[in-house]
């Protein structure tokens, strides 16, 4: 079948803050739902032509199950507008632009929403076994001795809570946690701490810049929140304006505190935010007089050892180049997800060197990434990396970015916890 040309029209997020702080109160519907009204609201397409809206995200609120049409319905969308979510840990923002794209190329759409959301704030703590157990047995219970009995066999320890977050991060295959698999490939590969820090400092001050210089305005949607709904959050939290190496020297290794390199200042951090991109057909472009910001090219999901899943990127980069015959120095921006400076400086490792790339059963090389064309304005340690959105929010950035220097092409990845990577090439068509 010969797939159809898919357009990209708006492309929208959130601000990004550190999970604990402005959105941590927001319900994660929320953190799409206005994105989706806001792109609407640009354009002539009624309510009632969206076909379906797509989002992905990794800790779906109990309260909120199948995310996606939740969204839909609270952005006021029709209620014959369909909508699901995907879960690709994450990129689970990236896998439902992906569908977006084969549903729209394939003909069978031609008006997609699709993003990702995440508020890890709201990521519970869960009773343990023993405890569920108590409250099933009391509820089983039928008379008050035989409740009172249960109640007898509580202990303290009953209370201590399972870390949702923290299980998440953690991959069941191999049994190490993400920063785990980031000291596995700093010490293969050689990859020192001076290195990771000043690539950190790099990424907080390269954010700063882009904040000071308006770069994120475009993309930005502001976001009320508060208490009492009466404060504007309109940047990101994350970004450090007085980092340095110096200081990020001072931090001690987290995942390995005796011989290791990762910190949480040369890591993401724990974020909530969201992202969304209006992506339609040739045909919804004539017929609601829509002006198309990019167009996709292609993408590629690939897979690895799960403990060496910060390659990822490499993988899937390597994936995408080929199947659309094209190299990375055609590329005029690339934004990979920093989820360890370990990880990014691997990838870039093994994208320059052959003997890394070996070991990963890649054939050849890509060629360095000039640092004028990385990450231009910080990525996930400065901006940070709420999990179920990240996927799309690279490709909101990469877009509106690539329209500012018109600019060409820009591919973006990232690596994805269980041991996968992720890419997607685009072509800028706003001039």
């Amino acid at each position: 079948m010969e797939l159809k040309p898919v357009y990209i029209v708006q492309a929208k997020r959130t601000p990004q803050a550190k999970a604990g702080t402005q959105l941590k109160d927001i319900p994660a519907p929320y953190l799409g739902s206005y994105l989706v009204r806001n792109m609407l609201d640009k354009t002539l397409i009624p309510d009632d032509c969206v076909d379906e809206v797509i989002m992905g995200n990794v800790g779906t609120p109990a309260k909120y199950p199948n995310i996606g049409r939740v969204i839909a319905l609270e952005a006021g969308l029709h209620k014959k507008t369909s909508g699901y979510s995907v879960h690709r840990n994450c990129a689970s923002g990236l896998e439902a632009v992906s569908q977006a794209y084969l549903k729209v190329a394939s003909g069978r759409s031609d008006v997609i929403v699709a993003g990702g959301i995440e508020n890890m704030s709201q990521m519970p703590l869960i009773y343990g076994k023993e405890m569920t157990d108590l409250f099933i047995n009391v509820m089983k219970a039928k008379t008050v001795s035989d409740k009172l009995k249960v109640v007898s066999a509580f202990r303290p320890q009953f209370l201590s809570p399972i870390i949702a977050i923290e299980q998440g991060l953690t991959d069941p295959f191999c049994g190490l946690n993400m920063g785990q698999t980031a000291e596995l490939l700093a010490r293969e590969l050689g990859i020192t701490r001076e290195q990771q820090d000043e690539f950190a400092n790099n990424s907080h001050h390269k954010a700063i810049a882009a904040t000071k210089e308006g770069r994120f305005d475009d993309e930005i949607v502001p976001i009320i929140y508060g208490e009492k709904l009466n404060k504007l959050l309109s940047h990101d939290s994350g970004p450090r304006d007085g980092s340095t190496v110096e200081g990020l020297a001072k931090m001690r290794p987290y995942f390995d505190r005796k011989a290791g390199t990762v910190t949480v200042g040369n890591a993401c951090p724990i974020t909530d935010g969201g992202s969304a991109l209006l992506i339609v057909s040739e045909d919804a472009l004539k017929k609601y007089n829509l002006e198309p910001m990019a167009r996709i090219v292609d993408y590629h999901f690939h897979g690895l050892e799960p403990e060496r899943m910060g390659m990822g990127p490499l993988m899937a980069m390597d994936g995408v180049f080929r199947r659309t015959n094209m190299t990375m120095d055609q590329m005029d921006l690339v934004e990979i997800n920093e989820a360890f400076a370990a990880q990014i400086i691997a990838v870039r490792k093994g994208l320059s060197e052959q003997k890394v790339a070996d070991k990963f059963g890649i054939d050849k090389t890509w060629g360095e990434i000039p640092d004028e064309k990385f990450n231009v304005n910080g990525g996930a340690i400065a901006l940070g990396h709420p999990v179920g959105s990240t996927g799309s929010r690279l490709v909101v950035t990469l877009a509106h970015e690539l329209a500012k220097r018109n600019a060409k092409y820009g591919v973006a990845s990232l690596c994805i916890g269980g041991g996968q990577g992720g890419a997607i090439v685009i072509e800028n068509l706003k001039k």
